[in-house]
């Protein structure tokens, strides 16, 4: 028994390779954060004396301040926070719902609403014809353009349909035998029983929600109801034409604020809310998407 312990527990020169490799992968992918992060609080003489730019030999805050104190900021985040928000409430319970009635065998017509489903996967209706649909139905200039024209996700549905088709069915007898109907079920017994799943795609649909610019992009022109994305593309393609004129008046004032560090640092605080939110729900990814990889 101990020799079976002390091979195991020796290090072969095989494991010395796999985690050099993995090493290797993790610095890769985690220096292009690190060097935005280290941009963000720079000003230009640091970063034009030091080059490669590796270490914080000075700390700058002035790219915060300057993107903190501009008004059109302000309004982006905010409008990227109600979008994500309403955003994710719609796709959930649209989602939720519409998977929960499609799991039920009885469904009067569920092959035929499952192909019709399946069928938006492979054919959309186009570019054009989409953009025809929301301006007649006024949704052109809202917010609400980045939030209903992709109120759900067939993807998402389909495996939360294969999810709710593999609860137990005594669990849902045994709720009908007690008076409940299905709405009581779902909202009294299946949701709360699948909070890892659950949490797992609100997740998603919020990183998408907060990523939103597309949409963004195709039905909104009026700057103030521009989202965070938008501006943070401005921003990294032309910072003086974004920026309102009390940040570019502060930027002016103080040669030391570096175009860099205001980029990166629009970069980082955009970031950030999602890295925030990212640690609480790791623990769900595994147990919420391999309970709806079951096929039915």
């Amino acid at each position: 028994m101990k020799r079976k312990k002390m091979r195991r527990n020796r290090i072969t020169g095989f494991d010395v390779i796999l985690t050099t490799i993995f090493v290797l992968l993790a610095a890769i992918t985690i220096y292009p954060f690190y060097n935005v992060l280290i941009l963000s609080v720079s000003n230009t003489i640091a970063v034009s004396l030091h080059v490669p730019y590796l270490l914080p030999h000075v700390f700058d805050w002035l790219g915060y301040r300057t993107i903190l104190n501009d008004t059109a900021f302000i309004r982006a985040f905010g409008i990227s926070v109600f979008v994500t928000l309403a955003g994710t409430s719609v796709n959930m319970f649209l989602s939720v719902t519409g998977a929960y009635v499609l799991s039920k065998k009885q469904l009067i017509g569920r092959k035929i609403f499952l192909t019709l489903i399946l069928f938006t996967m492979l054919f959309g209706g186009g570019f054009v014809p989409t953009y025809m649909v929301v301006k007649d139905v006024g949704l052109v200039n809202s917010v609400w353009a980045m939030i209903l024209p992709t109120a759900i996700s067939t993807y998402y549905l389909i495996i939360m349909k294969n999810y709710f088709l593999n609860l137990p069915e005594g669990l849902i007898e045994a709720a009908h035998l007690d008076g409940a109907n299905e709405w009581t079920i779902l909202w009294k017994i299946a949701i709360p029983v699948s909070k890892p799943f659950v949490a797992t795609f609100a997740l998603f649909y919020s990183v998408e929600r907060w990523n939103e610019w597309y949409n963004a992009l195709l039905y909104i022109s009026k700057a103030e109801l521009a989202p965070l994305q938008i501006y943070l593309r401005d921003v990294l393609i032309g910072l003086s034409g974004q920026l309102s004129a009390q940040a570019r008046q502060m930027m002016d004032s103080t040669q030391k604020v570096s175009t860099t560090a205001v980029q990166m640092a629009t970069i980082v605080i955009a970031t950030a809310p999602i890295l925030c939110v990212y640690p609480f729900l790791q623990k769900h990814f595994v147990n919420g998407i391999m309970v709806g990889g079951l096929k039915e």
